[in-house]
């Protein structure tokens, strides 16, 4: 075992070096095809297809929902892939009406120019790995099911949000076409603790909540080998993130609990750990360095509106020259906003 801490002290990530076996064995479905998984953690980097160049960046397709807000979305995942020396390739799949408040509501685009989008840049780059946020609908899943099994050998992060919003009937048929047509195609599957278990574990009984190799156990019913489960509620108000698989945690971070919300923060964290991946990062050091950069994010999160903080993605931009009276001024004081209580 070892642990690395992050630079802002709050963060504590400790990582299980010592596993080298195959985690889970997928159950064969007929449709989609499934992935072939590598046998470890660290080799899912570099099963990408078509590796760049020195002198090029990893290719990296995002199929998301564009966001006026700012807070969540494509706005996310182009700064954090950027952030981690990724090139975007964004596939818009619809629209977010919203501020940074609440969602209103979503405006789902065709099936037919989500496919159109992608395969038309998959035609002149080569990826070296996916991110599937909200894409609005089961049409829409089903394109991007088709297109992911045509590229079976890169590495597919899906990243599903808090859908509360939303209609019921809508979110019941969502998940529904997720775990049957786009959980095959999983490598890692990211979501908060409360999320993941009222999707997978909806006839869950018991006082205790499903520990996060129960969650993981219950994602690789659907083919999904890796599981990045946050906000689990630890015993002493703690807070902890944790990357299991059915059989053990391949990593933890740890933090402590405080009352704030931030918006936009799992999608920020699914888009870091997946340019990552796509720059040749094993899985767990991938996770780590992940997790870090989001508890850097929301140390420097800001407040734009008068609704929910936002991470702060491009941290390590802003001129070092900057009064420091006047930087602590735009900036939220970061015990009011750390990276343990967020809204996904």
């Amino acid at each position: 075992m070892y642990r690395s801490t992050s630079r802002f002290g709050r963060l504590s990530i400790t990582q299980d070096a010592g596993v080298t076996h195959c985690p889970h064995e997928r159950h064969v479905l007929s449709k989609p095809h499934q992935k072939t998984m590598p046998d470890t953690p660290e080799t899912i980097a570099s099963s990408a297809v078509e590796a760049p160049g020195e002198s090029s960046l990893p290719c990296v397709m995002v199929f998301n929902a564009s966001d006026p807000s700012g807070a969540g979305g494509l706005s996310a995942d182009i700064t954090a892939m950027s952030s981690a020396s990724a090139h975007v390739l964004p596939v818009v799949t619809g629209a977010y009406v919203r501020d940074t408040s609440e969602i209103h509501d979503h405006i789902a685009f065709d099936e037919e120019a989500v496919g159109d989008q992608a395969r038309c840049a998959l035609e002149d780059m080569p990826v070296q790995a996916f991110k599937v946020g909200f894409v609005g609908s089961p049409e829409n899943l089903s394109a991007i099911a088709e297109i992911t099994t045509d590229y079976a050998e890169v590495p597919v992060i899906t990243y599903m949000p808090d859908l509360s919003w939303w209609d019921e009937v809508a979110i019941e048929t969502y998940l529904d076409a997720c775990a049957e047509l786009l959980l095959p195609q999983t490598t890692v599957l990211v979501g908060n603790h409360s999320t993941l278990c009222r999707w997978l574990l909806p006839e869950w009984e018991g006082d205790r909540a499903p520990s996060p190799r129960e969650v993981a156990r219950a994602a690789a019913v659907h083919g999904v080998p890796y599981t990045l489960v946050t906000g689990f509620n630890a015993a002493d108000q703690y807070l902890e993130s944790h990357l299991a698989t059915p059989e053990t945690v391949l990593a933890t971070a740890r933090y402590e609990r405080f009352e704030a919300t931030f918006t936009g923060a799992g999608d920020t964290l699914s888009a870091a750990l997946c340019a990552l991946i796509a720059g040749g990062t094993d899985l767990q050091t991938a996770c780590a360095e992940a997790l870090t950069y989001l508890d850097q994010c929301l140390d420097a999160g800001f407040q734009p509106g008068m609704g929910h903080a936002v991470p702060d993605r491009m941290f390590w931009a802003h001129d070092d020259d900057t009064d420091e009276d006047a930087a602590a001024d735009s900036k939220l004081d970061t015990d009011d906003f750390p990276l343990d209580t967020t809204r996904h």
